[in-house]
């Protein structure tokens, strides 16, 4: 049903938590208030007291803070050790031997690990499920912690036919490169992706505008996106209607909706169980 662009498992998987890691240490509570503000208006909450929230593949932490932030129970995890230990740095600043967020190594296609996580109210897994190699089996997975009335929030890479199967073959160059090379692939991607907004920005006399104020409602920063986006292997890639579809079958009602308009990118679901 959906489109493998090319994935082989046996290729070289890109380190997320390496890349947050680096960023993590200059998160600002103005990007962690941010992202609580956003998983409130995506999920039409005004917080989450009372209410378990669980994290699959929570990256920097992040958004599992701003769940935590919120008034939520939270059970984050990572198959990737470096994202897990980036979450744990965040949970010892923040909420050092709080019983109420759990954090552990664990992957989403792991069938019986994740029913063993038992039920949540809020499912959230952002641009991660292209990237386990077998999106399919983790789209399927991931309804399995969901009771009725749970919410999914989703968000999954936007298929641009030919383009997308020109990026995966760009990262997979990548992450066969040595590391001390991969400047080679990433300045001609930065070239690429950001010299027409910076033509633009000089056109209209303010240089580097965009750039410096790179608002990101993820917490990211514009050099740690690139390196996220041009690394970011295993990729696969869904229509929005086929994410629709999918879920509509499985009794799942969808509640928001934001797409990257066609282009680059993520389109955003949330569902809520029926």
């Amino acid at each position: 049903m959906y489109k493998n662009k090319g994935v082989r498992l046996n290729d070289s998987r890109f380190e997320f938590g390496k890349n947050w890691s680096k960023y993590i240490e200059n998160l600002t509570e103005n990007k962690i208030q941010e992202a609580e503000a956003y998983l409130c208006e995506m999920l039409h909450l005004d917080c989450l007291k009372d209410m378990r929230f669980l994290d699959v593949g929570c990256g920097s932490g992040i958004f599992s803070l701003a769940a935590r932030n919120l008034g939520a129970s939270v059970h984050s995890f990572d198959y990737d050790i470096n994202s897990v230990e980036c979450t744990k740095r965040l949970k010892d600043k923040y909420y050092t031997d709080d019983h109420n967020w759990i954090i552990e190594q664990g992957s989403v296609l792991d069938k019986e690990y994740m029913r063993s996580l038992g039920k949540f109210d809020v499912i959230y897994s952002w641009g991660v499920l292209h990237h386990t190699g077998d999106m399919n089996s983790a789209l399927k997975n991931v309804v399995l912690p969901v009771k009725k009335g749970s919410s999914l929030f989703i968000a999954i890479y936007n298929d641009q036919n030919y383009k997308s199967v020109l990026w995966n073959k760009i990262k997979q160059i990548y992450n066969k490169t040595p590391e001390n090379l991969r400047f080679l692939i990433l300045l001609p991607c930065l070239i690429i992706l950001w010299g027409p907004i910076t033509i633009r920005d000089f056109i209209k006399l303010k240089p580097f505008t965009t750039w410096n104020n790179y608002n990101s409602y993820r917490g990211m920063d514009p050099w740690t996106d690139l390196i996220d986006w041009v690394g970011g292997y295993p990729f696969e890639v869904a229509y929005p209607e086929e994410i629709f579809r999918f879920y509509f079958e499985k009794g799942f009602k969808l509640t928001n909706l934001k797409t990257c308009a066609g282009g680059l990118g993520c389109n955003q679901f949330v569902f809520i169980k029926e």
